[in-house]
C-alpha cells in the first residue's frame, strides 16, 4: 500500500549536473516554498521534522512489550525501521509532514446521530473517499513540484500505510501534540485531520515541535465507551472500539459488545469531548463529504446490504477493506444493542443462517441480548 514516489532514496542528479540546476535554493527559502504549494495543494498545515524518534521509540517499545496491540501484529514486525526513518529508506534526512482537515459535519450532527440507536455511527474520517488516496496523490504532486524547482532529490510518499510513526513526526514537526487519546491535536484546528509524509534526502530545517496543552483535562479518558485509555497517552487496542470494529478479525468479545452502542465503523468519542475541537472546522474539501447517506443511514438498511451491495457501495472507501463478513459482525452487535423492535429482530432473524459462523455467532448474541431487554427469549424464523 505504500506508494513509490517517482525517485525513491537514495536518487542523486548525474556527474554532469544535466539532472538538477547547478545550486540548490537556500534551504529555509525551500522550506517557505513547499509551505506555500502545499496549501495550493489543500494542506491545512504544512511542517518540517528530522529523524529523531527515541523518545517515541521508547513508547511504542513498553506498548508492544505490554501487548496493548491486540492482534496488530505488524506494529512490532519492522523493528526500528518504524522509529527510525533512515532505517526505513536509506538516506532520509528530514521529513516533511502534512495535514489535511476532514470533518464533513458540525460535532452536534455527531452527536445527534451517537444519540440515535436506530442510526448506524460510522467515524467521520471513513464517510467520504479513502483518505490514503486523497493525500497521496496530493503529495505526491507536491514532490513533484519540488522535483521541478530544485531538480530530482530522493523522496517517499507516506499516508498511513507503512512503518512510520506518524504522529510524532508531525508533533515535531509543529502540527501539534499527542494528547492522551493519542491523536495529535492542534490548538486552533482540534484533532480532526489526515496526516501524511514525505521523506527526502534534503536536509531542511526542522520546525519547533509541537507543545502539550492537554494539561489536567482528562475528558477523552472519562468518555471512552470502553475504557481503551488505561492511562493519560496510552491506549489498549484490544478495548478500543476502532480497532475491533477494523483491526480486529475474530468474535467482538461479549463483555465489550453492550459498550459499542450503535458504533459500526470506528469510534470518534474521545474527539468529540475534546475541549480543543470546539476550534475545529468543517471541511470543505469534496472528497471528504459523506457518500450514499452513510451519515444518516439505519442499522436496519445497512444490515440489509449483500456482498455484491456491499462492495458497490464502499468503492472508493476505506470502509471496503474490512470486508462483508465484518461489517455484517459489527452490525449485528449494534442491532443487539438498538430497541428490541420487531424490524430490528426480523433483520437480525434474516440473518441467522448466513455461511459465516463469525456473522452468525453476533447475530445470534444479538437475538438473545434483545430478548434480555424484554424478558423473552428469541425464536428461530420458521421462514429462513
Amino acid at each position: 500500500m505504500v506508494y513509490q514516489a517517482p525517485h525513491s532514496l537514495p536518487v542523486r542528479p548525474s556527474d554532469d549536473g544535466a539532472a538538477a540546476p547547478a545550486s540548490r535554493p537556500d534551504p529555509a527559502a525551500l522550506v517557505g516554498l513547499i509551505r506555500t504549494w502545499g496549501q495550493v495543494l489543500g494542506f491545512q498545515q504544512v511542517g518540517i521534522a528530522d529523524c529523531d524518534l527515541s523518545q517515541a521509540e521508547t513508547h511504542l517499545a513498553h506498548w508492544l512489550a505490554a501487548g496493548l496491540h491486540g492482534e496488530m501484529a505488524y506494529m512490532a514486525r519492522h523493528g526500528e525501521r518504524r522509529s527510525r526513518p533512515a532505517a526505513l529508506v536509506p538516506g532520509t534526512r528530514s521529513v516533511i509532514s502534512v495535514r489535511m482537515d476532514y470533518l464533513p459535519e458540525p460535532p452536534a450532527a455527531m452527536h445527534a446521530a451517537l444519540a440515535d440507536p436506530t442510526t448506524a455511527f460510522i467515524s467521520r474520517y471513513a464517510l467520504g473517499r479513502d483518505y490514503h488516496k486523497v493525500l497521496r496523490r496530493r503529495l505526491a504532486r507536491l514532490a513533484a513540484r519540488i522535483a521541478a524547482h530544485i531538480g530530482p532529490f530522493g523522496h517517499r510518499v507516506f499516508v498511513d500505510s507503512a512503518p512510520v510513526l506518524e504522529k510524532p513526526l508531525a508533533q515535531k514537526a509543529g502540527l501539534g501534540w499527542i494528547g492522551k487519546h493519542s491523536n495529535l491535536i492542534h490548538p486552533r484546528a482540534g484533532s480532526f485531520f489526515f496526516l501524511g509524509e514525505i521523506y527526502c534526502d534534503l536536509a531542511l530545517p526542522p520546525d519547533a515541535p509541537g507543545r502539550d496543552h492537554c494539561g489536567r483535562c482528562q475528558a477523552c479518558i472519562a468518555i471512552c465507551p470502553t475504557a481503551a485509555i488505561v492511562a493519560p497517552y496510552v491506549v489498549d487496542a484490544r478495548r478500543c472500539i476502532s480497532y475491533l470494529t477494523i483491526e480486529h478479525p475474530g468474535p467482538i468479545p461479549a463483555a465489550l459488545r453492550p459498550l459499542l452502542g450503535n458504533r459500526i465503523y470506528g469510534c470518534d468519542d474521545c474527539q468529540l469531548v475534546c475541549p480543543w475541537n470546539r476550534h475545529g472546522r468543517t471541511s470543505t474539501e469534496p472528497d471528504f463529504q459523506p457518500r450514499h447517506g452513510l451519515d444518516t443511514a439505519s442499522l436496519i438498511a445497512l444490515f440489509g446490504w449483500d456482498e455484491a451491495e456491499f462492495l458497490a457501495r464502499t468503492e472508493g472507501s476505506s470502509i471496503r477493506r474490512i470486508g462483508h463478513q465484518r461489517w455484517l459482525r459489527n452490525l449485528a452487535v449494534a442491532l443487539g444493542n438498538a430497541p428490541p423492535t420487531p424490524p430490528v429482530r426480523s433483520a437480525l432473524l434474516a440473518r441467522q443462517r448466513h455461511p459465516s459462523e463469525l456473522v452468525r455467532e453476533h447475530v445470534d448474541w444479538a437475538l438473545r441480548h434483545l430478548a434480555a431487554a424484554v424478558g423473552g427469549a428469541p425464536r428461530a424464523d420458521p421462514s429462513v
